[in-house]
């Protein structure tokens, strides 16, 4: 039997409350009647005696459905047996379980309250039936407080494993939502930059098609259905990283820095990275990518044909700044539905960074983002 989880436990939760609580009424009568056989501490129960005796464990067997009850019943049956000086002894397991029973389940005040009551009583008892024996009145005392004290202990300690498996429930639910959050802008980011790169190489192989069918360049053709097909097998391998990260750990191989000059190839943007030979955490460099992956989505997606686009990543006194500048745009914005940008946010906060979006004042869109490489003073 694991005693602290039965410790731990709810009574009210318990399974079979009553056949269980029966079952150690049962055996505390047996207990009571040998100790009122065998202990020499007051008379011989006679027929009432042993009624008496007897009816005090029956309401034992609902004393998780209704303690304060369950402990009037036991002391209206121990009261007058005490008062007639039966074997004092026999009743003390069963009139204890119903003090712990009542401090283990109800609220502070009341335990007072029934503390204060019960030794009231037994001291009244006690100084009618031994009126001469002092130490033997605190030492009943001093019992109904201890197993008052107990009980009030094990409800304390209860609450406290609740609202530590409370706490962790919540904190599984907050992390399952982030790493939602995370797969949704990952699939968000890379299913926007694969559509994006293969409908404009589809653009591309209609012109060629269409442009002069007499003289069709075949090379052009040829290239722009590689791209397509190279796009394709990229978004399906990162699709398959992404659901592998879902069905394992929460921690995966995420593209990160290395990964950025064939992003940045497909895009014809020009690149310049300066991080020398710092090491940048796994999460900053796969912020810096998606980050930088969704800033040329938009620009291919809206910018003006033959715009200058430019990457620049740059580790400076452990900050990672990624500049992603787009010399024009048709309409002078991201455009969009706004996700892009609202996840790029995301994930810069979510590494302790900042990032900010705008139009230049020469013209163009600029995305620039600012990400710690060590989270120390950095308040998220």
């Amino acid at each position: 039997m694991d005693f602290a989880a039965a410790f731990t436990r709810d009574p009210q939760a318990a399974p079979y409350p009553v056949r269980c609580d029966a079952t150690v009424a049962a055996v505390f009568a047996v207990i009571a009647a040998l100790l009122a056989l065998t202990v020499d501490d007051g008379r011989r129960p006679d027929a009432l005696g042993w009624a008496l005796l007897l009816a005090a464990h029956v309401p034992l067997a609902w004393r998780r459905k209704a303690p304060m009850a369950v402990l009037v019943a036991v002391v209206a049956c121990v009261t007058p047996y005490h008062a007639l000086d039966f074997m004092h002894m026999a009743p003390i397991p069963a009139s204890m379980t119903a003090l712990y029973t009542v401090a283990s389940t109800g609220r502070p005040k009341r335990t007072v309250v029934v503390g204060f009551s019960i030794t009231s009583i037994t001291l009244t008892m006690q100084l009618f039936a031994n009126p001469h024996e002092m130490v033997e009145l605190l030492r009943v005392s001093g019992w109904v407080i201890a197993m008052l004290l107990f009980g009030a202990s094990i409800r304390l300690y209860r609450q406290l494993v609740a609202g530590v498996l409370e706490r962790a429930e919540r904190e599984a639910e907050r992390k399952v939502a982030e790493e939602r959050l995370r797969i949704a802008r990952d699939l968000h980011d890379l299913l926007a930059h694969s559509i994006t790169l293969i409908g404009v190489q589809t653009s591309v192989a209609a012109h060629v098609l269409v442009a002069d069918p007499d003289r069709l360049d075949r090379e052009a053709l040829v290239r722009a259905l590689d791209g397509i097909a190279e796009t394709c097998r990229e978004a399906r391998s990162e699709v398959r990283t992404t659901l592998n990260v879902l069905r394992a750990s929460p921690e995966g191989p995420l593209p990160d820095l290395a990964a950025l000059p064939d992003l940045v190839r497909l895009s014809g943007a020009d690149l310049t990275v300066r991080t020398g030979a710092a090491k940048v955490p796994a999460a900053v460099g796969a912020a810096a990518y998606r980050i930088v992956q969704e800033s040329l989505t938009n620009a291919v997606r809206h910018g003006s044909p033959g715009a200058d686009l430019r990457v620049d990543v740059v580790l400076e006194e452990e900050v990672l700044t990624v500049r992603v500048t787009n010399g024009g745009t048709r309409s002078g914005g991201p455009g969009g539905s706004g996700y892009g940008i609202l996840g790029m946010r995301e994930r810069a906060r979510s590494v302790g960074g900042t990032l900010s979006a705008g139009p230049r004042d020469g013209g163009g869109f600029e995305v620039t983002a600012a990400l710690p490489v060590s989270r120390r003073g950095v308040t998220v």
